[in-house]
């Protein structure tokens, strides 16, 4: 693109610069000069948005097929892939509407009825409001009857019909069908008209006034004061006299010269004040100047002079527009008898129309059952204009009831609902707009793919499955293929337990390593059960059975087996007899732990605990590389960086009573001991508070909380083991930790 612009913009700015200095006439480059040095100082920036947001779609237009602007998407096939055929459920959209919701809600036969029927009713409608336009003279002659004749929830064919009787009474063409409705009933004009004892001043004004102005010099009847206000401001606005014209006044016979706007100016108001200045006329004034010095009233009072007739109509001004449009319809009476007939014999039909409607159940009240069935939240949905939404145009409406703890149920508002609302149940009523989407897709047998991102947060159990039920009914439909996007572990593995019939053999997880991220299949029976895996595998991979301890442990805790949960302890944590622990202790415990393992045999049993963790740990260490999941891996590593960065703190702390005295959450503790005896050294702090933040999850790891271990690089728990080991090094407390015989081992 820079070489585009380049080949256009140096030849032409070349021959520019060429043109100016060298071609150009002395007023050619005074005019463009300042014009160009104008556009280099505005920034390239502003130039690039002007490109952006108007050249580019006038080439757009110009040149649709063009690479460029044409960014096509294709399948394996090569195929072009239709937009409408993916859709995205992302994990929360608070604005998404679908506009599909039509495709759930028509009953063709029902609807073309009552659309039949309808089309007639409003042909003739349309016909009255043209006519009626015509004699009114206003465009919005609809909302004016409404506001006339409306009562509540009348509509204007019901209006209508409901003042046939008084369209064929009395007679009102005659008297009111000629009054001009835009003038009269102007909405400033009956403002005017609401003030106090108007029809009199209004009189009298009119007929003052017009005595007076029969004896000016120069103005009358047809010119009064206002139109030569006019004609002096526009003259003035539009340069006359500066043009130097002049214009001529007649005044009373004679001719008089006016040369500029100041002097038409004071000839006008000096004329204007012998007028205004008559006493009587100023009293009867002093009411109405104000309010009947603009435009619209102008108008109003030249319309009065011409028919003073209409004075007496002023007093209600409600009857008076009643008349009136009684008067309109009556001139337009074949029209307006032909719609009030069209309606009539429509009724019962429509009536019969409408009863069936709410009777029949929609695909879209079978969205409102799949939600109100399976999603465990304190509210039902319901819908509340069936027939409207079946048979007119009218988006359906969803009334939400509200169930407290009482038993007790109340209809209210969406937005009320939201505001009480948890996130969870919140992003359930997003899903019910999800569920119209895809029950639309469905029955317009659209192939779409379905890429379902991260749904399930913040969703409780129940309506996690609940979702998961759904997708399900999806996937065994020809019409979906499903791409399921989730950090949520249990998610993804009870979807695979409850959708894939193939378990994992279409599932990949992903493994983040330092520069790239590699997606896997972990294995069925690794990832559903990673214990039974490593009990498996405990004399051959030692990474496992040390991984495998945290797990016993747990285990140990919930049976009741305080003896043996607190030899495994020992083995996660720094304390008085953990280096004494030998594999043989991991043996025996395991075998009065798992029924299964009465004839455990671990090899080297009388290997030391700590000897084995730290090994294996620094063999991971030193791998280079992530290869799977390897969740023993990150346990092996937590459980070290946790032991030394307790060894570390208890031999800083120096307060064996205090260590003696923790009986739980023993790396917090000492954190917490830490940070008060050792305030300013930040970076320590900063080193182990990682340690008590990442390490209890990854080691305290159990079959239903997954998530952070999977998170979890090896690389960041490679990184943390390094630091903290160089914590240890720094204070030259020796080695990593001390061995049961007091030697201390190398790192």
């Amino acid at each position: 693109m820079t070489m585009i612009a380049s080949v256009i913009a140096i030849p032409i700015g070349l021959a520019s610069a060429i043109y100016l200095s060298e071609y150009a006439s002395e007023r050619v480059r005074n005019l463009i000069k300042p014009i160009l040095e104008v556009l280099a100082g505005v920034p390239t920036i502003v130039y690039g948005y002007f490109a952006l947001s108007f050249i580019t779609p006038i080439l757009q237009f110009i040149m649709p097929n063009t690479a460029l602007f044409k960014r096509k998407i294709t399948a394996a096939t090569g195929e072009e892939i239709n937009k409408e055929s993916v859709f995205v459920i992302r994990p929360y959209e608070k604005e998404f509407k679908t506009n599909r919701v039509s495709n759930l809600l028509v009953n063709q036969d029902l609807k073309t009825k009552y659309v039949d029927l309808h089309e007639k009713i409003n042909d003739a409608k349309a016909s009255l409001m043209k006519e009626l336009k015509k004699v009114t003279k206003i465009n919005k002659v609809e909302e004016e009857i409404l506001s006339v004749f409306a009562t509540q929830n009348s509509n204007i064919i019901e209006i209508i019909h409901n003042l046939e009787n008084l369209v064929l009474g009395e007679n009102l063409v005659e008297k009111f069908s000629n009054v001009s409705y835009k003038i009269v009933f102007d909405q400033k004009v009956i403002q005017f008209l609401a003030t106090g004892d108007f029809k009199y001043q209004i009189r009298k004004y009119i007929e003052k006034y017009n005595d007076l102005i029969k004896n000016s010099m120069f103005l009358r009847k047809e010119f009064n004061h206002y139109h030569a206000d006019t004609v002096q401001q526009n003259l003035a606005n539009n340069g006359f006299f500066k043009a130097e014209h002049t214009i001529n006044i007649n005044m009373n016979g004679s001719k008089q010269e006016i040369g500029s706007p100041a002097e038409l100016e004071k000839l006008i108001n000096e004329e204007k004040l012998k007028i205004l200045s008559d006493t009587e006329l100023q009293k009867i004034f002093e009411d109405i100047d104000k309010k009947i010095s603009n435009a619209q009233l102008r108008e109003f009072r030249d319309y009065l002079f011409e028919n003073q007739e209409l004075l007496v109509e002023l007093e209600n001004i409600h009857n008076l527009k009643r008349s009136v449009w009684i008067s309109y319809f009556q001139k337009c009476s074949v029209l307006f008898l032909n719609l009030t007939k069209e309606y009539k014999e429509s009724q019962d039909e429509l009536k019969r129309i409408i009863e069936q409607a709410n009777r029949e159940k929609t695909e879209w009240e079978n969205v409102i059952d799949i939600f109100n069935r399976r999603f465990h939240v304190p509210y039902t949905l319901k819908m509340s204009n069936k027939a409207d939404s079946i048979l007119k145009d009218e988006a359906p409406s969803i009334e939400y009831i509200f169930n407290d703890r009482t038993g007790l149920s109340e209809s209210i508002s969406e937005d009320l609902l939201l505001s009480v609302l948890s996130q969870g149940e919140t992003r359930a009523l997003y899903l019910l707009n999800i569920i119209f989407e895809l029950e639309c897709r469905r029955i317009q047998n659209l192939k779409t793919l379905l890429v379902v991102d991260d749904i399930a947060d913040s969703f409780d159990y129940k309506n996690k499955y609940a979702i998961i039920e759904y997708l399900k009914e999806l996937s065994d439909s020809d019409n979906f293929n499903i791409i399921i996007l989730t950090h949520n572990f249990d998610f993804y593995r009870t979807v695979q337990d409850r959708i894939n019939t193939n378990k994992f053999t279409h599932s990949c997880m992903a493994v983040k390593k330092v520069d790239s991220i590699d997606l896997i299949n972990p294995g069925y029976k690794y990832i559903s059960n990673p214990f039974a895996d490593w009990k498996r595998y405990l004399n051959t991979n030692k990474a496992k059975l040390i991984a495998s301890i945290s797990f016993a442990r747990n285990i140990a805790e919930h049976i009741g087996d305080d003896n043996n949960f607190n030899v495994l302890t020992s083995m996660l944590h720094w304390k008085n007899n953990s280096l004494q622990l030998r594999l043989r202790d991991i043996e025996n415990s395991y075998k009065e732990i798992f029924k299964d393992m009465s004839a455990l045999e671990i090899d080297d049993s009388d290997k030391l605990v700590f000897d084995l963790i730290f090994e294996v740990a620094e063999e991971i260490y030193a791998e280079q590389g992530e290869v799977g999941l390897n969740l023993e891996n990150k346990v092996v590593l937590s459980i070290a960086t946790r032991i030394n960065a307790e060894r570390y703190m208890i031999q800083r702390i120096s307060n064996p009573t205090f260590v003696s005295e923790i009986r739980s959450n023993q790396t917090g503790k000492l954190f917490g001991k830490f940070k008060t005896d050792f305030p300013s050294e930040i970076e320590q702090i900063k080193i182990l508070e990682k340690v008590n933040l990442m390490t209890p999850e990854n080691i305290h790891l159990n079959s239903f909380m997954f998530e952070p271990i999977l998170d979890l690089t090896e690389h960041h728990l490679k990184d943390l083991y390094a630091s903290v080991n160089a914590l240890i090094y720094t204070e030259e407390l020796g080695s990593q930790y001390v061995a049961a015989s007091g030697e201390e081992k190398p790192a």
